[in-house]
């Protein structure tokens, strides 16, 4: 299955090391966050942190639907922080069916 615009974007940021995978590299981070990326079914303490993490950056939160961890690389992981401003553009920018911004409500 080919991949989308989102997640080869999410495969250069990982090979340029500009991503935190998972809520504890991500609370250790000071600032330059620019996109969050959360599962949409992850756990609602998980939910809970992402919303606090995107209250804490500032930046947009996009809500993955299914195959998250397919798309950033990592087994078992739920959120992932980007902390390139032109990749996270372009993931907002080209975002699919599968992904979707968040807006208030439950994640």
């Amino acid at each position: 299955m080919a991949k989308s615009k989102v997640e080869t974007y999410i495969g250069f940021a990982i090979k340029a090391r500009k991503i935190a995978h998972g809520s504890g590299a991500i609370s250790t981070l000071r600032g330059g966050v620019y996109l969050l990326i959360a599962d949409g079914t992850a756990a609602k303490n998980t939910q809970k942190l992402s919303l606090k993490f995107k209250e804490r950056f500032s930046c947009p939160l996009l809500i993955c639907k299914y195959g998250f961890e397919d798309a950033v690389n990592k087994a078992g992981c739920k959120i992932v922080a980007l902390r390139d401003r032109e990749l996270s553009k372009a993931i907002l920018d080209s975002q699919d069916e599968n992904y979707e911004l968040y807006s208030g409500g439950n994640v």
